[in-house]
């Protein structure tokens, strides 16, 4: 028993000098850092794109998986559209219906224009035969009747011929609406990317609106800090920031202020500072440089952890160690 006690001492007694070597260890290699600096633990971030699907449907087949790097304008999945392809026939044959029965009013308007033209002689032949007394009264108001029937189909065909022009026009919305439709049952890429989540799988039934995809805007990669109040009043928008990757400690990645927090917070727990957690923070976002993340967009990983340090004094430079910027960057 007293040996099992020795050894777990002897065991516990390994393991903190371990963790005291480490930390000692680390502490020396790390340099010290002038105050017109701020520094700030944090990981590698990048915007997140859902490719959701407009219209419900069955999938056909989702073209991409996770991780795959996707160019801007790829295609991306397929939604099935047999039955709008069905819709789409039905809808332009209601089209050229529409078509026909518009030039079949046509042609009834011009007939009907043509017997009012006789029936308006007969009506002014008429009145002037009744003027003279020489047909009676009851001739004289079937001419006119006759006249004011055929006024009143005119204007009763114009209105049938408005009327199919208007379906006709609706007709034309519901074939648009429809080819629409259809496009969108196919998802592009909006960005290059890679991509981070496969939601759907292929012959699944998604709802509208529905994440498909999640791709990752390497692009637009960068790292959140968390800073004091005393430097995020300094910390100004494109100020100059690099970054320190744990597993790239011997390079400096160049980039600039994007966003600084209009109001204080707590720190996050997983956050960590060299100040008490209990005073308030204000939330930083440095920006990889555009240029350099298109050369290496390829090798972007996010959650890497690392450090990112501001230039709080433009007219200070940088420390021998953040200067070591990737070969390909120019300045």
């Amino acid at each position: 028993m007293i040996q099992k006690n020795i050894n777990s001492i002897i065991f516990i007694g390994i393991i903190l000098s371990v963790v005291i070597g480490y930390f000692y260890f680390n502490g020396i290699k790390q340099p010290p850092i002038s105050d017109t600096f701020a520094y700030g633990n944090g990981r590698i971030e990048a915007s997140e794109v859902s490719i959701t699907a407009k219209i419900p449907g069955r999938l056909v087949e989702v073209y991409v998986n996770e991780g795959d790097i996707v160019q801007k304008g790829q295609m991306l999945a397929k939604l099935d559209t047999q039955e709008l392809d069905a819709k789409l026939k039905v809808a332009i044959a209601g089209i050229e219906q529409a078509r026909q029965n518009k030039n079949y009013l046509k042609a009834l308007l011009e007939q009907r224009q043509t017997e009012l033209d006789l029936a308006k002689e007969n009506y002014l032949r008429a009145e002037k035969l009744y003027k003279s007394k020489s047909i009676s009264l009851l001739q004289y108001q079937q001419d006119e009747t006759a006249y004011k029937s055929l006024q009143a189909s005119i204007k009763a065909a114009q209105a049938n011929i408005a009327q199919s022009e208007a379906i006709i026009n609706g007709a034309i919305s519901e074939v648009e609406a429809i080819k629409v439709n259809i496009d969108d049952s196919t998802l592009y890429a909006p960005i290059t990317g890679r991509v981070l989540y496969k939601l759907a799988q292929n012959g699944e039934v998604i709802g509208s609106g529905q994440k498909v995809l999640v791709i990752l805007d390497l692009l637009d990669t960068y790292m959140t800090i968390f800073v004091p109040t005393s430097e995020a009043g300094v910390i100004g928008y494109g100020s100059e920031a690099r970054i320190v990757l744990d597993a790239f400690p011997d390079i400096s990645i160049p980039a600039n202020i994007t966003f600084v927090s209009p109001k204080a917070q707590f720190t996050p727990k997983q956050i960590e500072t060299q100040d008490e957690r209990e005073k308030l923070m204000f939330r930083v976002k440095a920006t990889i440089d555009y240029e350099l993340l298109k050369e290496y967009m390829n090798d972007v990983k996010t959650g890497l952890p690392g450090v990112t340090y501001i230039r709080l004094d433009e007219n200070t430079p940088w420390p021998e160690h953040l200067n070591k910027l990737p070969k390909s960057y120019k300045k």
